[in-house]
């Protein structure tokens, strides 16, 4: 592991350098290199808890940005706003941009099928990494670490310029030969010129519900929503196959 190499990448230097060799390795590589070891044994090495954590500490801080910087949009709009920020898609850009694929610690067979270009370990890794943080120098540190990785991001995200998760949804709902998402305004709130919209979509195997200073803007959360249900019933799904 090239730690220091990937500490100047990262900004950070660590007080506890264990905790960023952690953080960037799979299971896979765990799997393969601690054999006969307990699988409890095994999670204290890889970095799915890990990434646990980081995934709340990111939600937090950039929640606590948002806030800072748009104090007059409404909860929903924010909400879009954070989903963006927060999502694997912008999580796996910033990975790219770190090159963090050169340093995650795999397995032999993940190293064989492109580990280290999949967009679901990188974005895992990179809020594995930013739990390290978290542990390693408080929030404090976290936050710092976050601003400064989600800066350029942080500067253009509106609600209207987010992931268009519609088309990423129906697209996902589609490749698991399911059928197109269906939109339904629940209620409304507030005065005409102030209105809060509630939406829900709803497919084959579940419904979700989104917030929104607009029907679109309650659609796209609602829309973004779903694909994290969707996304967390793929993961127990590969974890259960494993």
């Amino acid at each position: 592991m090239k730690i220091a190499e990937l500490e100047n990448l990262l900004g950070y230097k660590f007080a506890n350098p264990a905790l960023l060799e952690r953080a960037v390795t799979h299971r896979s590589w765990a799997h393969e290199n601690l054999p006969g070891e307990t699988e409890e044994k095994i999670r204290e090495y890889e970095n799915e808890s890990l990434e646990f954590v980081g995934d709340s500490v990111l939600g937090l801080v950039i929640a606590e940005q948002l806030y800072t910087k748009h104090p007059s949009l409404t909860e929903g709009d924010l909400t879009l706003m954070k989903h963006s920020l927060v999502s694997t898609t912008t999580l796996f850009k910033i990975a790219k941009s770190l090159n963090l694929g050169n340093y995650v610690r795999i397995g032999r067979g993940e190293e064989k099928t492109g580990g280290r270009k999949k967009q679901a370990i990188l974005a895992d890794t990179l809020e594995a990494i930013i739990a390290a943080v978290f542990f390693d120098g408080g929030y404090g540190a976290a936050s710092s670490f976050i601003c400064s990785l989600f800066s350029g991001e942080m500067e253009s995200v509106t609600p209207t310029s987010s992931l268009d998760y519609k088309t990423l949804l129906q697209e996902t709902l589609q490749a698991e030969r399911l059928s197109a998402p269906v939109y339904s305004i629940v209620k409304t709130e507030g005065l005409p010129h102030a209105r809060t919209f509630f939406v829900e979509a709803a497919w084959n195997t579940g419904r979700s519900q989104g917030t929104g200073g607009s029907i679109k803007s309650a659609e796209m959360m609602a829309a973004s929503e779903a694909l994290k249900t969707l996304q967390l019933q793929n993961r127990n799904t590969s974890k259960r196959n494993d």
